[in-house]
């Protein structure tokens, strides 16, 4: 690595029901993560539960500030003195029957720096497979990007992949989609909105997916990946858990930048 260049990670689960097992995993992801030299790691949507119902996450909800996933976060951030964004936790809402689907992230002291709750929410019908998250989710309002040492950082969830115009408003230099698309919409558009996102915002991507088949019978794409500014694809991790790596270089997004200057020619 050259002195401005730094490694982040993708970190791919096939999450289960039970929330102390599903830390376990991502704690040890986490410490691979760091041992592999990464300052920034990505954990998936749904990291900490995905239930053998839609509602599980209901009873797994944790108040803002306080739970079991959220401690976990800001242990494993100082632990390793990495950046670690949480994929998505339940957080409690004022519907007692919903939750908001959240990203937290966390600086290298273990502080918590920024909140995103998912704004789209996923809906899907074909045949007999069904998705509707606004039955127990309830979305988000404000996009979220903050300033970061390797740049600025874009938030973002899943199903909001297909909603260029959030990008847009985010203008980060690195995206992260922490995901769990279904096998069904992952085969047809997973990578292909990934590298355009990349490419429209001449930005880094790092999506971190769930990738598997899950005990609730749900299977999810995985192909956790990180994608440059010019929409490469530079590491890919297909199904299973995993840690997916790639080396970010600032010089080399700002060169893209000068060299084909969308962004400055924008007029809407």
């Amino acid at each position: 690595m050259t002195d401005n260049t730094f490694k982040v990670a993708a970190l791919q689960m096939v999450s289960t029901p039970r929330v102390a097992d599903n830390i376990a995993t991502a704690a040890r992801l986490v410490g691979q993560a760091a041992a592999q030299g990464a300052k920034l790691a990505v954990l998936p949507e749904y990291f900490g539960i995905l239930g053998m119902r839609d509602t599980d996450k209901i009873d797994a909800r944790e108040a803002d500030g306080k739970g079991p996933l959220q401690d976990f976060l800001a242990d494993a951030a100082v632990r390793h003195g990495m950046w670690v964004v949480g994929g998505s936790v339940p957080l409690e809402c004022a519907d007692p029957g919903r939750v908001l689907n959240t990203t937290l992230v966390f600086d290298d002291s273990g502080r918590r720096v920024a909140r995103y709750d998912k704004i789209h929410l996923f809906g899907f019908e074909s045949g007999k497979e069904r998705y509707r998250e606004s039955t127990t989710i309830v979305p988000g309002d404000q996009p979220v990007a903050i300033d970061t040492p390797f740049g600025r950082l874009g938030l973002s969830i899943c199903y909001d992949v297909r909603f260029p115009e959030l990008y847009r408003a985010l203008a980060a230099d690195i995206i992260v989609v922490p995901s769990a698309f279904t096998a069904t919409t992952g085969r047809a558009h997973w990578e292909l909105l990934l590298r355009a996102r990349a490419v429209e915002n001449l930005a880094w991507v790092l999506a971190a997916a769930q990738g598997g088949v899950h005990e609730n019978g749900r299977e999810t794409f995985g192909h956790s990946m990180v994608i440059d500014p010019w929409g490469k694809v530079l590491a890919c991790q297909a199904s299973g858990e995993g840690v997916v790596i790639a080396e970010i270089d600032p010089a080399y997004q700002a060169k893209v930048r000068a060299s084909l200057p969308a962004l400055d020619h924008r007029v809407m």
